[in-house]
């Protein structure tokens, strides 16, 4: 069970900050990453009120940028004086480091399991949703571009992380993520069935 004030202060506090960001960091994306984190957390029989903050916090550095917003959003957790009301410093700095090791590019292998816990939830390999998330990234960051365009994003991308050779990592054993690799992977090296894809989503935004 989550600390009751715990979690109605990052209800009412944190997780509205999603709404700032584009809709493949959604208040739908900061769940899924919560409820993820939190069954594996169980499963590792961690502290679930560390799993649930980790979580929640994760891309809040998107409000300044992309590219460094996991240090970010460990500044932000590490900086927020309320969460002494329930964690020790050392819970903190863990929760921080983990918040920091979430991203998907990173090579290094997280510093803890908590981290591991946050960058295995965080890559949610559902290939339906990681092909819209990612198109809907690339209209957001070129609303003027052609639809050939944000194919040709989609392409570029889908090979840059998710392919064989691509730079994701899955950390932690997980039935979930790794029958989902391999079906996003058999997707991308299909160029018909990835463009009947990318239509149906590009007609739906």
């Amino acid at each position: 069970m989550i600390n009751k004030e715990l979690k109605t202060y990052i209800e009412n506090k944190i997780i509205p900050n999603y709404a700032n960001f584009d809709k493949g960091h959604s208040f739908e994306h900061v769940n899924e990453v919560i409820e993820e984190s939190l069954n594996l957390g169980a499963k590792y029989n961690l502290n679930l009120n560390m799993v649930y903050t980790i979580a929640a916090y994760h891309d809040l550095g998107l409000c300044k940028n992309r590219e460094t917003h996991h240090l970010v959003s460990g500044e932000i957790l590490s900086n927020d004086k309320e969460l002494k009301n329930w964690f020790n410093e050392e819970e903190i700095i863990t929760m921080k480091q983990a918040v920091e090791d979430h991203r998907a590019s990173s090579k290094n292998e997280p510093r803890s399991i908590y981290g591991k816990v946050i960058a295995e939830a965080d890559r949610s390999i559902e290939p339906f949703s990681i092909i819209k998330r990612t198109v809907q990234y690339s209209i957001k960051h070129s609303p003027d571009a052609a639809k050939d365009v944000h194919y040709q994003h989609l392409i570029e991308h889908m090979k840059e992380k998710y392919a064989e050779g691509g730079y994701m990592k899955l950390w932690l054993e997980s039935d979930k993520n790794s029958k989902g690799l391999k079906e996003l992977r058999q997707i991308i090296s299909d160029n018909k069935k990835l463009k009947e894809i990318f239509e149906k989503i590009y007609i739906e935004i």
